[in-house]
C-alpha cells in the first residue's frame, strides 16, 4: 500500500533550511585539495564512490538509499550499502538535500566505521552542486557533511541564473562531437556554474557537471569523463541499478521488462541492507521514480534538480 505523501513544510522550516544552506555554503571549497586531483592520470586515486536514492513506486515516503564504492581506474565494485529509508522531509525544488542527504551521509559514516579501508576518496552524486538557485545543491551539501570531495552529475539542465535549454544551448550541444567535449555553463551573472559534458562517444545527450566540494570544475569534468563506460559515470550508474534492484528484492516488485535487465557488478564486500533512519536533498521528483533498471548498453534514465 502506498504511503501518504508528506505535506509542504511550514514557512519557518523553509527559513531554517535557507539559513542552514547559507551557513554550510560558506564551507564549500571549489578548488582541488588532494594530491591525486592534480595528477593528469589521477595517480593515488583508488576508490570512487557513487550515491543514489530510488523511490518505491507509488510511494512518496519509502525509498532506497544506495552507496557504492568502485576501484579506480578499473571501476569494479568493492562495496555496496543499499537500505530502505523512510523520508521525513517533503520534496521541494532547491531543497533536495534536506530530504535525501542525511541518509547518504549516514551510509558514508557506516562505511568509515565498519570498513575504513574501503572508504571512498571522492563521491559522484546524482544531482547538482553549485549549479543551484542558491549555489548549494545536494553535491555541495553531502560534500560538506562528509568532508569528501564531491562532484554533481545531473542529467538535465537546471535553469538558474539565466541558463536555458534554448536554441543556443541546443546548438552548443550539437557541437559536442566526441566523448570528452564540453562547454561552460555561464549564467547571466557571468559566473561559470558548471560544464555540459559529452561523457561518451555513444551518447549525444550531455551531462551537467558542477563542483560539489573540495574540487575544481576542470578536475570534476575530467574525473567524470574517466569514470564513464556509458553516458552516466559508473559509480552513479551502479548506485542507481542497485537501489532499484534492492527495492525489487525487498518488496517483491515486478522484475524489469524483457530486454531491460540491469547489469550490476557484484561487490567484493557487501553489508546487509536494512531499514535506515530519517533524514533528506535536490533533484526533480521524476529523477528517481522507479522503473526498469538500466541496461549496461544504454544510459541510465532519470534527471534531477539539486
Amino acid at each position: 500500500m502506498a504511503q501518504e505523501a508528506i505535506g509542504p513544510p511550514p514557512e519557518e522550516t523553509l527559513s531554517l533550511w535557507k539559513r542552514e544552506q547559507a551557513l554550510l555554503k560558506a564551507r564549500v571549497v571549489d578548488q582541488d585539495t588532494e594530491a591525486w586531483q592534480r595528477d593528469p592520470a589521477f595517480a593515488g586515486l583508488q576508490r570512487v564512490g557513487g550515491v543514489d536514492v530510488s523511490f518505491v513506486k507509488g510511494d512518496s515516503v519509502r525509498a532506497c538509499a544506495s552507496l557504492v564504492v568502485l576501484s579506480y581506474p578499473e571501476l569494479e565494485v568493492l562495496y555496496e550499502d543499499s537500505r530502505l529509508v523512510h523520508l521525513t522531509a517533503p520534496y521541494l525544488s532547491g531543497f533536495l538535500a534536506f530530504r535525501e542527504a542525511p541518509f547518504l551521509a549516514d551510509a558514508v559514516r557506516r562505511l568509515r566505521e565498519e570498513a575504513p579501508s574501503l572508504a571512498p576518496q571522492v563521491l559522484l552524486v546524482d544531482g547538482n552542486g553549485v549549479l543551484h538557485p542558491r549555489g548549494f545543491g545536494v553535491a555541495c551539501h553531502l560534500g560538506v557533511l562528509t568532508d569528501l570531495p564531491c562532484v554533481g552529475v545531473a542529467k538535465k539542465l537546471l535553469q538558474v541564473d539565466g541558463l536555458e535549454k534554448d536554441a543556443l544551448h541546443q546548438d552548443q550541444i550539437r557541437l559536442l562531437r566526441a566523448g570528452g567535449d564540453s562547454f561552460p555553463l555561464t549564467g547571466r551573472s557571468g559566473a561559470v556554474l558548471g560544464r555540459a559534458l559529452r561523457s561518451h562517444d555513444g551518447s549525444s545527450k550531455p551531462l551537467y557537471i558542477s563542483v560539489g566540494h573540495k574540487m575544481s570544475l576542470e578536475t570534476a569534468v575530467r574525473l567524470t569523463r574517466s569514470c564513464c563506460r556509458f553516458r552516466v559515470p559508473e559509480p552513479v550508474r551502479q548506485a542507481d541499478i542497485r537501489s532499484r534492484d534492492f527495492i525489487r528484492r525487498t518488496l517483491g516488485a515486478p522484475p524489469p521488462a524483457p530486454g531491460r535487465e540491469s547489469r550490476a557488478q557484484r561487490p567484493k564486500a557487501r553489508p546487509t541492507g536494512g531499514p535506515g533512519g530519517p533524514s533528506g536533498e535536490d533533484r526533480a521528483p521524476a529523477a528517481h521514480s522507479p522503473g526498469p533498471s538500466t541496461p549496461a548498453e544504454a544510459p541510465a534514465p532519470g534527471a534531477q534538480e539539486q
